[in-house]
């Protein structure tokens, strides 16, 4: 299980059926979930990182998980990179820990894919079921909410907030918030629709919950609309469905504005 050129610190916690590639390195206070495989030449953990790794990842070459943030403010403090169960991290991406001032933490949730090349800066917060295409950005602060889909080479500013199953194309480069449920592409990224096939293919939704989505969204993007008219036209043309409530919530939460 462990290959023998493995170099492995005294305070790595391994669970069972772990298994470590050649000259993987895991160090610092870090701690491994039962039947994760580490490929050879991955880098987990550091000297000023506290890092936990879930369940049945598969963490694979020269992927860099929990060094530290790249942030001028950074002190060696110690801070976190928590990921969950069953996550698929590619070759080539690193994953930096938190920074203090950022909350200090890093999270990863479960059952995401990341891309080879894919990078996540400090204090971002991935949910579960998302995946991130090859050589995508992410700067500081972003949080990606669940079973969003990112495309290749695409490029998030710091703060910015993705919402549930919203879908960015491939090039994007993104500096505003992009609402769930929406397919965003452009440089700078807009949103131009619903994303219908991604909510259909889920299985989540009703046609009639799509229906009243897709009747939501076109309020925010189609006319002139300010957001205030946007959200009242919203509560007069849509049912109170769950997934209008939290459409209208994140519109109210954005600190960020709406790519639109």
């Amino acid at each position: 299980m462990i290959h023998p050129t493995a170099i492995i610190e005294d305070t790595v916690q391994l669970g069972e059926n772990v298994k470590v590639g050649p000259y993987a390195v895991l160090k610092g206070k870090t701690r491994i979930g039962d039947g994760t495989v580490i490929e050879h030449h991955a880098s987990v953990g550091s000297e000023f990182s506290d890092v936990s790794i879930g369940r049945g990842n598969h963490i694979s070459p020269y992927a860099v998980l929990g060094g530290p943030p790249q942030d001028l403010k950074y002190k060696g403090e110690e801070t976190k990179l928590v990921v969950g169960d069953h996550n698929l991290i590619r070759e080539f991406v690193t994953l930096n820990a938190g920074t203090k001032a950022g909350g200090g933490v890093t999270r990863i949730g479960d059952h995401n894919l990341l891309m080879a090349y894919v990078h996540v800066a400090h204090d971002c917060h991935i949910g579960n079921h998302v995946v991130i295409t090859n050589t995508t950005q992410l700067a500081g602060h972003v949080e990606i909410e669940d079973h969003a889909k990112i495309g290749g080479v695409v490029r998030i500013a710091q703060f910015i907030r993705i919402g549930q199953h919203a879908y960015i194309a491939g090039d994007s480069v993104i500096n505003k918030d992009i609402l769930p449920f929406t397919i965003a592409q452009g440089n700078y990224a807009k949103m131009r629709a619903t994303n219908k096939i991604g909510l259909e293919r889920s299985g989540d939704y009703s046609k009639s919950d799509i229906e009243n989505i897709h009747r939501a969204i076109r309020s925010l993007l189609t006319g002139a609309r300010t957001l205030e008219e946007a959200l009242e036209d919203i509560e007069a043309k849509c049912e109170p469905i769950p997934p209008i409530e939290y459409l209208k919530s994140f519109i109210k939460a954005s600190e960020k504005g709406l790519a639109r």
